[in-house]
């Protein structure tokens, strides 16, 4: 089985003053791996860049780098995408390593680590949106008892999450720390997916944030709104022996054929759709419009 759809993603920037001159970093094709592949897809840029260049980010990730040097009072920047998700491999959680066990594994011992595992280390530590607290360590301690296998001790984590906070939009702000967040039990995916990879970061875990988009169903009887879904966010956590495994804290299940994987990075500093640098603009807040469709396969 696999699913097929059609991503549209549609940001508009309308800035109180002109802008002379802009450079942006653009994360919206679908990353390829092994549970998907990309059949088309298309970017439309208003005004036209000067320059407009496809490269890999150092994770890995399929980045476009656009440069403005024309002045403008606006910017579009539109995609449509359609992409295949196929099936993943089913992870054994009770068969995976203790969790102490991993976290040794990844721990410097002055011995040269595989490649896999160095990989891995660069998902262990602090990042801008994801600081490691003591309080971290504390919340996430009933989930990870002693010899637990490392994937049951994520989902069991991941249950904590979708159990104890509540899904607010309006609750929190892309730099909202995550102590606060912890506090008021309250945010979106992108804070439940950042206290996920601190928890588990806080215990010498390799933990990776993943952004994308989720298939989301209308209500019963109403038709798919055009503009009405939005980007998503996960969590990937390395487990030796069977790799990156993936967890939604804001769903709480495992991604498989309704998950469309873009790009991963440490948080989403590394992975932010459309991001860049302006001279002029004055304020200005970006009005964003995405749509899942699904597909024939």
């Amino acid at each position: 089985m696999s699913a097929r759809y059609r991503i549209l993603h549609d940001t508009h920037y309308r800035y109180d003053s002109p802008v002379s001159l802009a450079q942006q970093l653009v994360h919206l094709w679908p990353r390829p791996c092994a549970w998907q592949r990309c059949i088309s897809r298309t970017l439309d840029v208003a005004p036209v860049p000067t320059r407009q260049r496809e490269e890999y980010d150092i994770f890995g990730n399929l980045l476009i780098r656009l440069a403005l040097e024309r002045q403008h009072e606006s910017l579009r920047v539109g995609s449509q995408v359609d992409v295949d998700v196929l099936p993943r491999a089913v992870p054994d959680l009770a068969g995976s390593p203790p969790w102490e066990q991993v976290r040794a594994a990844l721990a410097y011992s002055g011995q040269p680590l595989p490649a896999e595992h160095l990989d891995a280390c660069r998902y262990r530590f602090e990042s801008p949106y994801v600081r490691l607290k003591q309080r971290l360590v504390q919340f996430a301690e009933a989930c990870f008892p002693a010899g637990q296998p490392v994937l049951l001790g994520v989902q069991a984590l991941m249950e904590t999450i979708f159990r104890e906070f509540t899904f607010d939009a309006g609750a929190t702000q892309v730099a909202t720390p995550l102590l606060e967040v912890l506090e008021r039990r309250r945010g979106v995916c992108q804070d439940f997916a950042h206290l996920m990879l601190a928890c588990l970061r806080s215990r010498g875990l390799a933990a990776r944030y993943v952004s994308g988009y989720l298939l989301t169903q209308p209500p019963p009887g109403q038709p798919r709104l055009i503009g009405a879904d939005a980007s998503h966010a996960w969590v990937s956590v390395f487990c030796p022996g069977q790799g990156w495994v993936d967890f939604d804290p804001t769903n709480n299940l495992r991604p498989a054929l309704e998950h469309i994987t873009v790009a991963w990075g440490r948080d989403f500093s590394d992975v932010s759709p459309l991001r860049g640098v302006i001279l002029g603009g004055g304020s200005h807040d970006p009005q964003v419009q995405v749509t899942v469709l699904p597909l024939e396969p």
